[in-house]
């Protein structure tokens, strides 16, 4: 497994734990991807729709196989599994899986655009990629618009999807 990725994971509808557990279970159990660190998960006010339900937010670290579209593929599918629906922009979702960083690369695609082009605007995903990782990104080491992300599930020492993988 050569290849780095780090993913944003969503959740503000039903069972917001759940959904996050059965996504990195996936993750984990996918043949090409392996989950090798989690952050603590965040309760986050949403952002841009903001007529919705708080949001239950992590990052994960994994190792894979899979070429960037490919890994996009396999999370969108996960995303489908576990019942996201894609209307309003920025809206209620069962789960948002997004690619954050591959490797070290730059990719600008019709589907996929590397680093993600907001993340270093959103608290709820940058203090979870720093809690894992000493990422460089310009400007990531002054992140100073938090409010509106509380912890809700501290990691303890073991890796989160240890609580959710058997």
């Amino acid at each position: 497994m050569e290849n780095t990725a780090y993913l944003a994971l969503g959740s503000n509808i039903g069972d917001r734990l759940g959904y996050l557990g059965r996504a990195v279970e996936l993750l984990h159990r996918h043949e090409k991807i392996e989950v090798v660190n989690t952050s603590s998960i965040y309760e986050t006010d949403p952002v841009g729709y903001t007529d919705q339900d708080a949001f239950l937010n992590m990052v994960v670290k994994v190792q894979t196989c899979l070429g960037p579209l490919d890994l996009l593929e396999a999370v969108n599918k996960i995303e489908a599994k576990l019942g996201r629906k894609r209307g309003i922009r920025w809206g209620p979702r069962t789960l948002d899986l997004d690619i954050l960083l591959y490797n070290q690369e730059n990719i600008n695609s019709e589907k996929l655009t590397v680093p993600h082009p907001r993340m270093q605007e959103r608290a709820f995903v940058m203090i979870p990629l720093l809690e894992i990782d000493s990422v460089s990104l310009p400007g990531s080491d002054s992140i100073t618009d938090i409010e509106g992300v509380r912890i809700w599930k501290r990691k303890n020492g073991e890796d989160v999807f240890a609580l959710f993988v058997n």
